[in-house]
């Protein structure tokens, strides 16, 4: 069996990846390839959040059928499949197992069988899932909910994921406690409204548990919570992320708009008062990053409304913020509304995109002349002679990197700590000097 080859490919967000995750480690028997064509077994874990992450599924599906070898299992796997199963069983011939979204520790049972199967329960990682870690020897993503009780009116995800559902804060702190064995020490804590962390178990500050959980585990360097949700976040909450000495005083929280008719109409919740307060709140902490997320093109959005989002995100500044474009999903409340034609949704998506790069912008300025903790993950692509190294504040992969151009004849080991003094901003990256090991 060991000769036997897996190639796996992940698609959409870091919930899924931690999914895939528990897949290899089910699969250990397998060596994993980067070549498709000379794997005996493909799985694609797919997104089926929007439109552009649907056809990015099918299209990856397709084309790895295509180049695959005689004989081999093509399994899809995850959120695409479980949203469409019937239409999908039913179009897609070239598929040899179909799953969802319940039945990533049963792959390789799936796999033996070659059965196609999509358990009622959503799949929750726990300690005992013996995942596979990859892409860094330092960081681990920890999902610690799925599913969502919110009805924002474009989101599909409950009527796949289901209601929140999140894991006992001591599974959680186990798994932390193992990956600090294994030499992780910064961890990134996700799901789809973590905010809300442990409501269904009658949790009144379930995230503030567990920050101090996570607190107590000798060994943790560094941590950041992704994804609040303006109605569940409190006062309180910033207060717990902002005063931890591991928790990094970072706020990822997708407000979509700040127009309150269009809060309304995307059913938020919560008003645009209530938001730019807890925004102004998060800001006034001291080193506090602030990343967002908006929606161009929602229906209802009018010009007027669309002009004060701008505005709004011009005067605020945040540290970085995404914007998507609105994909009209059935099963959501917005799916039957008057739609807002496509090149004007391209248009405003391309206007916040602009504003997007000047926070951006503003935001590494600032960083100019800071001595900061920073991460080496290795040889910057840029350049050989240069070295890629993330501000342990930043999140993984999204926040971007800093250059180190001088390494002050450091030995330097990749995924250790160091100080670095960033120097200058040379285009749209920061450059930065190494003083010594963290």
């Amino acid at each position: 069996m060991s000769n036997k080859k897996l190639h796996l490919v992940s698609l959409g967000c870091t919930k899924n990846l931690v999914d895939s995750e528990v897949m290899l480690g089910r699969l250990k028997e397998y060596e994993i390839s980067d070549d498709a064509s000379s794997a005996d077994v493909i799985i694609v874990n797919t997104c089926g959040f929007i439109d552009a992450a649907k056809e990015e599924s099918i299209n990856t599906v397709l084309s790895l059928h295509e180049t695959r070898k005689e004989n081999s299992i093509l399994v899809m796997s995850g959120c695409l499949t479980e949203r469409y199963r019937e239409e999908l069983q039913a179009d897609m011939p070239e598929i040899d197992i179909f799953t969802g979204v319940g039945d990533y520790e049963k792959i390789d049972a799936l796999i033996a069988s070659k059965q196609s199967t999509f358990s009622p329960e959503v799949y929750l990682a726990t300690e005992n899932s013996g995942r596979v870690i990859t892409g860094s020897n330092y960081h681990a993503y920890i999902k610690i909910a799925e599913g969502c009780n919110q009805v924002c009116s474009f989101c599909a995800i409950p009527s796949f994921k289901g209601k929140l559902h999140s894991r006992s804060l001591s599974s959680i702190i186990k798994e932390v406690e193992m990956l600090v064995k294994e030499g992780f020490y910064d961890f990134s804590f996700i799901s789809q409204d973590s905010s809300s962390y442990g409501r269904d178990m009658k949790l009144a500050d379930g995230l503030i548990e567990l920050i101090k959980g996570v607190e107590s585990v000798h060994g943790v360097k560094s941590a950041r919570i992704l994804y609040l949700y303006p109605s569940t976040t409190t006062f309180a909450l910033i207060d717990a992320i902002a005063d931890s000495n591991v928790f990094q005083t970072y706020y990822d929280m997708p407000i979509q708009h700040i127009d309150n008719p269009m809060l309304k109409t995307m059913k938020r919740g919560f008003g645009e008062k209530k938001t730019i307060e807890l925004l102004a709140y998060m800001k006034s902490k001291p080193d506090a990053f602030l990343r967002t997320s908006l929606i161009a093109g929602h229906p209802g959005e009018g010009e007027m409304s669309f002009e004060k989002l701008c505005d709004f995100m011009k005067v605020f500044e945040f540290d970085r913020f995404n914007t998507f474009h609105y994909s009209n999903e059935e099963t959501t409340s917005a799916y039957t509304l008057e739609q807002i034609p496509q090149d004007i949704i391209e248009k405003r998506a391309t206007i916040l995109g602009e504003i997007a790069e000047e926070c951006t912008k503003n935001s590494l300025k600032s960083m100019i002349g800071q001595t900061i903790t920073v991460v080496i993950d290795g040889e910057s692509d840029e350049h050989e002679y240069l070295l890629s190294a993330r501000p342990l504040r930043w999140a993984v992969d999204i926040d971007g990197e800093v250059l180190i151009n001088d390494t002050s004849d450091l030995s330097v080991e990749y995924g250790k700590t160091y100080e670095a003094k960033i120097t200058e901003l040379a285009g749209t990256q920061l450059l930065a000097t190494l003083i010594k090991p963290n």
